[in-house]
């Protein structure tokens, strides 16, 4: 696995970790100041880190007492230079306090990493969900 393969598969886990966590700081190092986000979920687009802290420190706070497991799988990923480019699916598991599941959903997510200060940043995020033909509802686990 080359340098750059294992930054990328750093984001990935330090995402995961961070949410479990619900450690704003830590996972808002992950992205780049300029970072745009395109969310599954009720805004069209997050400019900026800012922007996109304000909608982290709401998931985590909306939480309680609830953890959240983040799993990626059929992760691909290409760098080249200075950039990665990420696809995966995932999946979000809510846990109680005693870690008794309680629900989960899956979205598609790709990311677009740059090099900052010599680690892979997420400098665009793209989350989706297909939507159903007859109903237009969001699909959020894959059949």
């Amino acid at each position: 696995m080359s340098d750059a393969e294992k930054q990328v598969r750093r984001v990935i886990d330090s995402y995961s970790a961070a949410v479990f966590a619900r450690d704003v700081e830590a996972f808002m190092r992950l992205y780049h100041p300029t970072v745009r986000v395109f969310d599954t979920w009720g805004v069209w687009l997050y400019e900026g880190a800012p922007a996109w802290r304000i909608a982290v420190e709401g998931w985590f706070a909306s939480l309680g007492s609830e953890r959240v497991k983040v799993s990626f799988s059929e992760v691909q990923s290409t760098v080249e230079h200075s950039l990665a480019l990420v696809s995966a699916i995932v999946t979000y598991a809510a846990e109680s306090a005693q870690g008794e599941p309680l629900r989960s959903m899956q979205n598609r997510i790709t990311w677009v990493l740059r090099e900052s200060g010599h680690v892979f940043r997420i400098a665009h995020e793209h989350t989706s969900a297909p939507v159903g033909f007859e109903d237009s509802k969001a699909i959020l686990a894959r059949t």
